[in-house]
């Protein structure tokens, strides 16, 4: 059957912009072409079309407007994220992993413990940790940031045979971080299983994220086994889409890719 976009014109138009400034078509720093430029190369959108799109733009933070010059493509758009970087735990006296990544990338790296509670968890975080039913599990959660700037919200569940009776069920920050924590308890990360899906915010997300109206998220959720595949954390990390995006960086065995080029 023939599709039809039924978006109202002004939001196609904010796509197919936003669209090559995230590809890099139009790089930081750039100018946007003027209004009456935008209209005619639109198919002759009206002046209010073109102006409402980049104002959904500028909300989005993707453009800024500058008074008597136009409107420019941020110099910080959206910034890859790569989740190898955070997986090891941080070594003894160092700080949480996502502070040294930021200080890495020189940014100023924050976390925010919201919430320390016992609660009956999503049924997939309880499948993952493999809880029997009914059965409680522990809820750490955190907002983090990039240079002031609401990156990520981060629900992190633990069974409670790991968590009590430890520094997990406290609600305060924790030096390194709870997988460094898990690690000097004889529970290191063996292995990380993500699942990421596009997602509409809930009520939560936005507040927290301080989300542009409509804006999805990107939504990974983490399962870490340790020895034996025991799991010991299942997580729900919340980014702004239009922020950010996810980077996966994989290396082919030794001996697979000889392999691969013989089939």
């Amino acid at each position: 059957r023939e599709y039809k976009d039924s978006r109202v014109p002004y939001l196609k138009i904010a796509a197919e912009i936003r669209r090559k400034i995230t590809r890099g078509d139009l790089a930081p720093g750039t100018k946007l072409p003027t209004v009456m430029e935008l209209m005619e190369q639109f198919g002759s959108a009206s002046n209010t079309t073109i102006q409402k799109a980049l104002l959904v733009l500028k909300e989005e933070e993707i453009v800024e407007g500058r008074p008597g010059k136009g409107v420019f493509v941020r110099q910080h758009g959206q910034q890859p994220i790569e989740p190898l970087a955070y997986m090891a735990p941080a070594s003894p006296g160092e700080p949480y992993k996502w502070m040294t990544e930021a200080a890495r990338n020189q940014q100023v790296g924050g976390a925010q413990l919201l919430d320390v509670a016992v609660v009956t968890p999503p049924a997939e975080v309880a499948a993952a940790l493999e809880l029997e039913e009914g059965e409680q599990a522990l809820l750490r959660k955190l907002i983090l940031t990039l240079d002031g700037q609401p990156t990520e919200l981060t629900r992190s569940y633990y069974p409670l045979g790991l968590s009590e009776g430890t520094p997990m069920m406290e609600k305060r920050r924790i030096k390194g971080g709870t997988p460094a924590l898990l690690n000097q308890m004889g529970f290191p990360p063996r292995e990380f299983v993500d699942d990421v899906s596009a997602e509409i915010p809930t009520e939560e997300e936005a507040v927290a994220l301080e989300l542009p109206k409509g804006m999805p998220v990107l939504v990974a959720f983490r399962v870490v086994y340790s020895d034996g595949g025991r799991p010991i954390e299942a997580t729900l990390m919340t980014k702004a889409a239009h922020r950010y995006r996810m980077r996966y960086r994989i290396q082919v065995p030794a001996g697979e890719e000889a392999a691969s080029e013989a089939a």
